[in-house]
């Protein structure tokens, strides 16, 4: 008999916000009837522990990636005697040494044609250069369930309960207001070798953010807990939140102003309003996906403070 939902081995990317770009196209698949075996950094589990997904973490070396995918494959054998007669994996990556490991491993993968990997996988698509990041993993749905789809409004990343329960406790022994303001006002990695964060944010926060009425808060990430005091001395700093409850902080927040970075896509795919402000990102490609996300963006650059208070303005319904 086969299996009543069908395994598929899923590598995902390895930043937060390739992650929570991906959970539309994930719940499409699954919706479809396929039963999802994640791969991905280790906060990977905890930001998608609302899906009830099995989220291995990734290994350190190409060795231990090879054997945690032969180990997969094996499972998925034991439960479905056509696995191997079908693509059996996505690798939502694009670099030669993913498709690489799943080759390796004897997987028939779907993925993107790109660093000579076309060799590697069972199916290579072309690689989108000018599609939003959402729209070219919802394509690669649209390639492994043979059908299109439109795209989603929205992101519908799910907060587990166990983290609402521990934001809940975070907030009542910081006494935080469960409207407050948060921001994330660092930014991983550079976009065409230039800084993501907005110069003007320390300012900004010190001068303008603060006199809205509201709590603001910051939740650095592991290395930005000393620049966060420094700078952000004013607000409220909540070091060491995990992913999972920092989303279900998030989910009751008034507002969230971030640079281009994770935390701002997570924001909007829990359906708080984002300003999102933006230097030398390009949002055509990499923007925050929801109904309540307002970018702002300079003519040739980063926005001046006013225009982004006017976002907030209007995000808190001031205008």
């Amino acid at each position: 008999m086969p299996p009543s939902r069908l395994p598929l081995i899923v590598r995902l990317r390895n930043w937060v916000g390739d992650v929570t770009l991906a959970v539309p196209t994930l719940r499409r698949i699954e919706a479809a009837g396929f039963e999802l075996h994640l791969i991905g950094k280790g906060w990977a589990r905890d930001l998608l522990a609302g899906h009830g997904w099995t989220v291995q973490a990734l290994p350190g070396t190409l060795t231990e990636r090879i054997a945690l995918l032969r180990r997969l494959k094996a499972s998925a054998q034991a439960t479905d005697a056509g696995f191997n007669r079908r693509l059996n994996a996505l690798c939502l990556p694009d670099s030669f040494s993913s498709a690489l490991e799943f080759r390796a491993a004897g997987l028939r993968t779907l993925g993107h044609a790109h660093e000579g990997r076309s060799l590697l996988l069972a199916r290579a698509l072309p690689l989108p250069r000018t599609l939003h990041a959402l729209e070219v993993y919802w394509q690669m749905a649209d390639a492994l369930l043979g059908a299109a789809a439109p795209l989603p409004a929205t992101i519908g990343l799910r907060v587990s309960a166990a983290h609402r329960a521990q934001a809940q406790a975070l907030r009542a022994s910081h006494g935080l207001a469960a409207r407050s303001i948060f921001i994330c006002p660092f930014a991983g990695g550079t976009w065409a070798q230039q800084d993501k964060t907005w110069p003007g944010f320390p300012a900004f926060v010190a001068q303008t953010l603060t006199g809205f009425g509201k709590q603001v808060v910051v939740c650095p990430g592991p290395g930005e807990e000393a620049l966060a005091q420094a700078q952000y001395g004013s607000t409220t700093v909540l070091c060491g939140v995990g992913l999972g409850v920092y989303a279900a902080l998030l989910q009751d927040a008034a507002l969230m102003v971030a640079n281009d970075t994770g935390p701002g896509h997570m924001a909007a795919a829990v359906g708080t309003p984002l300003v999102s402000v933006l230097g030398p990102s390009d949002p055509a490609l990499w923007r925050a996906w929801g109904p309540a996300v307002q970018q702002v963006q300079g003519a040739a650059g980063w926005p001046s403070a006013d225009a982004v208070r006017q976002a907030v303005r209007r995000a808190l319904a001031l205008d």
